[in-house]
This record gives structure tokens, sequence and C-alpha cells, in this order.
């Protein structure tokens, strides 16, 4: 599947993104102050895939712009997972409650991605089965219109 977004929405969706990518390392940088091991990995994580959101959003190659869904669901289930181990480990306090309001904020900008790259989730899905199907054919050696390519000589 291809894009949706089009030469008049793409500014919007690049200023969306840079809010994603802002709220995405305002995160990580929170949770690389706290210490221990779980918040710095928690650290490392937002900023590897918030690279990834600025990755899949830069590079021309066709993978790339094939394969941007991912980052957006991954960066989606990290908040998501985040949030809940905050909200059942703890500990309660400003800069917590602070941090989870960015999280769902990010959460809600990532959901405005969606519904305007791809159309909603039903939109997110197809994009997302095309690109497993594409990737399975490839790696089978099946050209995209079905035919058998031969293996490469190493």
């Amino acid at each position: 599947m291809t894009s949706r977004t089009s030469r008049r929405t793409r500014p919007r969706t690049l200023a969306l993104l840079a809010v994603i990518v802002i709220l995405t390392l305002t995160t990580a940088y929170i949770h690389s102050t706290l210490g221990g091991l779980l918040f710095t990995l928690n650290a490392i994580g937002y900023a590897a895939l918030a690279a990834l959101i600025i990755v899949t959003t830069a590079v021309p190659a066709p993978i790339a712009k094939r394969l941007r869904w991912a980052p957006r669901v991954a960066l989606g289930g990290y908040a998501l997972v985040t949030i809940g181990g905050y909200l059942v480990i703890g500990p309660y306090f400003l800069l917590g409650w602070t941090t989870k309001a960015i999280e769902v904020a990010l959460l809600a900008s990532l959901a405005v991605l969606v519904r305007w790259d791809h159309g909603g989730v039903r939109g997110l899905v197809a994009e997302a089965r095309g690109s497993v199907s594409w990737a399975i054919r490839s790696f089978r050696g099946i050209a995209p219109d079905g035919a058998q390519v031969a293996p490469r000589e190493a």
C-alpha cells in the first residue's frame, strides 16, 4: 500500500512527526536523569525509536517508506507498556505523572498520525500486511508479479 500523504498534507504531517520526536526525546531525557538500569534502558529505547521515526521519514529509500509503520506501532506499544509499568510499580511523584502526561500526549499524536498518514487503523494494518507479505515474497525469491525469481549466486 502506498502512502496516503499528499503534497497538501505533507507539511502538517512533518510538523506532527516533529512533535512526536520532541515528545519522545523529552521522555527519553527524563528517564535518563532518574538513574538506575530500568530507567536508563527505557531512555535508550525511547531514543532509538525516535531515531527510527526520523530515519523512516527522512530516508528516501523504498524500504524505509514501506516499513514506516513499524516504528510508529513500536513507539505506541512502548509508551503504553511504560505507562502501565508506572501505574503498577510506581513510585508515584510529580515528575512521574508529568512524564506519563507527556507519554499520553505522544500516544494522542501517534493516533492523529495514523489517521492522517494511514487513513486509520485499518489502513495501518493493511500497510503492515503488505510490508510483511512483500518481505516474505522477497525472502522466498518471488517477484511482485508472482513469478519465481532465480536464486542469486554467492
